[in-house]
């Protein structure tokens, strides 16, 4: 797969919605999408007009909505909304619409539009927890999956009345992001290389506290590992978080394992690598943690004293106990946020590490200037334990995302599930 290059301005995404509560939130969903330059053609199901009408989406749009394959049958709708379509997205995709899906029923214009479309496909479903987790749809959604479309895993929440469980649509701003990567992609996001896979991404910045209010951290938000893990799911695979302290969205189809410390990262991140195909360890993990930690808020003192010593002891090497551990096939990919100092620059001090560690990947990053922490937009060097070294210009981070993720493919074993 070649490299992401960013989804072309204008780009035209066919926004299905089918008939489930969950339909007004697909009103942000295209709210998003125009306000950001794509022209959306909304294509409804009879039934999700019963939740939000005609003129509505329309209006939304700018395009009109039909239902239908009777409607202006001189346009020819039903093979042509698909075949100009740069990403048809299903918002909400719910059991009875991915069950005719998958049985290649035309039976209105959104099912004859998916029979249709040449370009990527993307379902994010919502349901009762009963539902999705019935083997019927289970079934359907792994048949899906085998096709080449990508199925985003439900968010575990509150649903209709008082129930709570996975089938919950997720968050309309993750689901456009997730669109955006897809069509970062182009045409080989039709043909997702990460299906089958399992993908872990360690993503934020981890808390050592000194006492109940204190502690010693790091700026990092969890940006570029966000961005990692929605790269990943536009690609098709199953995607773990081991999030520590983000204060962003999940990532629409993420499972999310949230954390404080580095050896509760250390532990969620060992659980999930167990049966996985890549570990992206992205996370600022703090070097050492605190000898002890005080039960009460430690006071400054009277007078301007003297604040007393901290003893600090180190944290374990992740990624090295991975790579020590690794699974066969497995590859491991580790950053360095770097600086640079009097002795050494970034990729020196990158290339150490990398020979320390051992992983297959190591993505160097010089902080400051606008990149790394906190912001939008980054750059790296990208260094292979082949001693190749792939330099990353300046982009987004989720551009910067597909990129390191070509690289991952590249030493994935080619035998494996989804190839």
């Amino acid at each position: 797969m070649g490299s992401a290059t960013g989804p072309a301005p204008g780009s035209r995404v066919v926004l299905g919605v089918s008939g489930g509560i969950a339909s007004y939130k697909a009103l942000e969903v295209l709210r998003r999408l125009t306000e950001s330059g794509h022209h959306v053609r909304v294509v409804p199901t009879p039934s999700a007009l019963r939740f939000v009408g005609e003129v509505t989406w329309a209006a939304l749009s700018g395009n009109p909505v039909r239902t239908d394959v009777w409607s202006d049958p001189e346009e020819v709708a039903h093979v042509r909304i698909g075949r100009e379509a740069d990403l048809v997205l299903v918002v909400p995709a719910t059991a009875d619409l991915m069950a005719r899906a998958v049985h290649g029923r035309a039976d209105d214009l959104l099912t004859a539009t998916l029979l249709t479309a040449t370009c990527p496909v993307v379902y994010v479903p919502a349901m009762h927890t009963e539902m999705w987790e019935n083997p019927a749809t289970r079934a359907n959604v792994a048949l899906l999956r085998e096709r080449g479309a990508i199925v985003v895993e439900p968010a575990v929440g509150r649903l209709t009345g008082p129930d709570s469980g996975p089938g919950r649509l997720p968050e309309p701003p993750e689901i456009v992001a997730l669109a955006r990567a897809v069509l970062a992609l182009g045409p080989a996001a039709a043909r997702p290389d990460l299906v089958g896979r399992h993908v872990v991404v360690s993503a934020g910045g981890t808390r050592e506290f000194l006492d109940p209010v204190r502690f010693l951290g790091n700026a990092s938000s969890g940006r570029q590992g966000y961005a990692i893990a929605r790269a990943a799911l536009a690609r098709g695979a199953r995607v773990t978080v081991v999030a520590a302290n983000v204060a962003l969205p999940d990532p629409a189809g993420a499972t999310v394992v949230r954390v404080t410390s580095a050896l509760d990262l250390r532990d969620a991140v060992h659980k999930a690598a167990a049966d996985a195909d890549v570990v992206v360890m992205a996370a600022a993990v703090a070097d050492f943690r605190p000898a002890a930690r005080q039960d009460y808020k430690i006071k400054k003192g009277e007078g301007g004293g003297v604040p007393p010593p901290i003893g600090l002891e180190r944290n374990p090497d992740v990624l090295a106990e991975l790579v020590a551990a690794r699974r066969p096939g497995q590859v491991l990919v580790g950053f360095a946020a770097e600086t640079g100092g009097p002795d050494a620059g970034v990729l020196e001090l990158g290339r150490a590490k990398l020979a320390r560690k051992k992983a297959d990947l190591l993505v160097v990053n010089q902080v400051g200037g606008g990149l790394g922490f906190e912001v939008e937009h980054n750059a790296a060097v990208v260094l292979g334990a082949d001693g190749s070294a792939t330099p990353i210009e300046r982009t987004s981070k989720d551009l910067l995302a597909h990129r390191v993720l070509d690289l991952v493919i590249d030493r994935l074993p080619a035998s494996a599930a989804g190839m």
